[in-house]
């Protein structure tokens, strides 16, 4: 393997875990602190899928997301202030997610690959983070499916309240996810300008 692709794998795996973690603390009413560092696993997968190609990038995933959660199971079993680091529901949902977004990420990516430098990585990211969103938020904080976990208490996440505190009411996992999604959208934009210059001075390296 690669040496390049043990750093995607590095990275991918760090920005996993991590976010398992942080999206358990809130920023602000809305927000996870997960929401601000999730979106760079699309960007890991899209440089990797651009310079490397779709196999490397599907190795970069699969590998990532088994050292992933392998680490978030770990993080179970860690006890801090309010109960495990990560609770299991987390882990399956982050899991399911992650797995599914990326690999629709990927192919995305590959049928807009000839297109314009930012189509592929762009619709790609777009996509795959509303999968995720909706993925995730709904297995690891839905009330219809806490026979999951059932001693995990997610109560908090099923208060009801206007969505994002001005519109119909919903859960407030759902607005939590509807934030989350937000986030993702502009990070999708932000991120084209490292996945331009991270590509560029790999290719560079490479030629």
């Amino acid at each position: 393997m690669k040496k390049i692709h043990i750093f995607g794998i590095i990275a991918m795996a760090a920005v996993v875990v991590a976010s398992n973690i942080l999206v358990q603390f809130l920023f602000g009413s809305w927000l996870t602190w997960g929401a601000f560092t999730y979106p760079f696993a699309f960007l890991v997968t899209d440089i990797m899928n651009r310079v490397y190609g779709v196999q490397a990038a599907r190795r970069v995933v699969v590998v990532g997301f088994v050292v992933g959660v392998a680490c978030s199971l770990i993080g179970t079993q860690i006890m801090g202030e309010f109960g495990p680091l990560v609770t299991m529901r987390i882990t399956i949902g982050s899991g399911v997610a992650f797995l599914t977004a990326q690999l629709v990420d990927i192919k995305i990516f590959n049928r807009l690959r000839e297109g314009k430098w930012w189509r592929a990585p762009l619709a790609s990211t777009l996509v795959g983070s509303s999968l995720d969103t909706a993925i995730f938020f709904s297995i690891a904080f839905s009330a219809s499916l806490i026979f999951i976990e059932p001693l995990n208490d997610v109560s908090w996440a099923g208060e009801a309240l206007p969505l994002l505190g001005f519109g119909p009411v919903a859960p407030l996992w759902v607005s939590l996810a509807v934030a989350d999604w937000l986030v993702k959208l502009s990070l999708a934009m932000i991120a084209l300008v490292p996945f331009r210059l991270i590509v560029g001075s790999l290719q560079q390296r490479n030629t």
